[in-house]
């Protein structure tokens, strides 16, 4: 389980960092389905684009720990989700928007769960290290 946490730490920061770097130098293109949505929206999708690039980098500074540090990765999957719900909401009040959004909410509402379920794996393994090093007291 450790390893599949290193694994999916390291692929959720070296995916996020391209695509917030896409969004920054594409803007509004970046987005399948928004045609032109004004510089406002460009705008605010190129910071946005910004802020998930440094979203990826958190990371992948975690995935650089060892071991893990789990209260990072459950954040981290918090922001995750919380963006899931976003695009909930926004299902909710505005409808159906372009497929990919829906696969995309599938991810970050399926994804989640999974980094909260495999946090503590790292450090549970290292734990387990030390204690199995450390002969017990009588």
């Amino acid at each position: 389980m450790a390893r599949t946490l290193r694994v999916l730490t390291q692929l959720m920061g070296w995916a996020c960092v391209p695509i917030g770097l896409f969004h920054v130098a594409l803007g509004n293109a970046a987005i399948p389905g928004a045609g032109s949505a004004g510089t406002t929206v460009d705008s605010w999708g190129r910071f946005m684009g910004a802020s998930f690039v440094g979203y990826g980098l958190a990371w992948l500074w975690a995935a650089r720990q060892r071991p893990i540090p789990a209260r990072a990765v459950r954040w981290l999957a918090g922001v995750f989700l919380l963006g899931g719900v976003g695009r909930l909401l926004s299902l909710a009040v505005h409808g159906e928007p372009h497929w990919f959004q829906i696969a995309l909410t599938v991810i970050e509402l399926g994804l989640p769960p999974v980094f909260f379920w495999l946090a503590d794996a790292e450090e549970r393994t290292v734990r387990g290290d030390v204690e199995a090093a450390v002969p017990a007291r009588r």
